[in-house]
């Protein structure tokens, strides 16, 4: 458990924040972080600040955190994650085409994209994005 964390804010940060919060065309989720940093410097403990602010104690030590470490304007930026899916080998594209310019599979006079996303082990949407490519 965490204690005895304190901000020190410089009338500038403090200014800056007062104006997150102020701002009725803020997003909320840079409201909430400032006023986190606000209840912190003001001397509140992790559990008034959490109700006072509506969030997890996670939430509460990772913007301090990240206020310490980044100032005001590490509060207004997400971090960046990992894209969800992970991109298609240049290999796998490669043979999409090769089979696309190829001959179509038993009396079929051309490749559909539910039989290519099949063949080859890839979703529909990935097929006709390679194809889309391709024009």
């Amino acid at each position: 458990m965490r204690t005895g964390v304190t901000v020190h804010l410089s009338p500038t940060d403090r200014k800056r924040l007062r104006a997150i919060v102020d701002d009725r065309n803020s997003p909320q989720k840079h409201v909430w972080r400032a006023q986190i940093v606000l209840a912190t410097s003001d001397g509140l403990g992790t559990t008034e600040i959490m109700r006072k602010a509506d969030v997890s104690k996670t939430a509460v030590w990772r913007w301090q955190e990240r206020f310490m470490a980044e100032g005001v304007d590490g509060l207004l930026r997400d971090k960046t994650r990992p894209a969800r899916v992970s991109k298609l080998a240049d290999d796998v594209a490669e043979r999409i085409v090769a089979l696309t310019l190829g001959e179509a599979p038993g009396e079929t006079t051309h490749w559909t994209g539910r039989v290519m996303a099949q063949v080859v082990g890839v979703s529909l949407t990935s097929v006709q994005r390679i194809w889309r490519a391709m024009v």
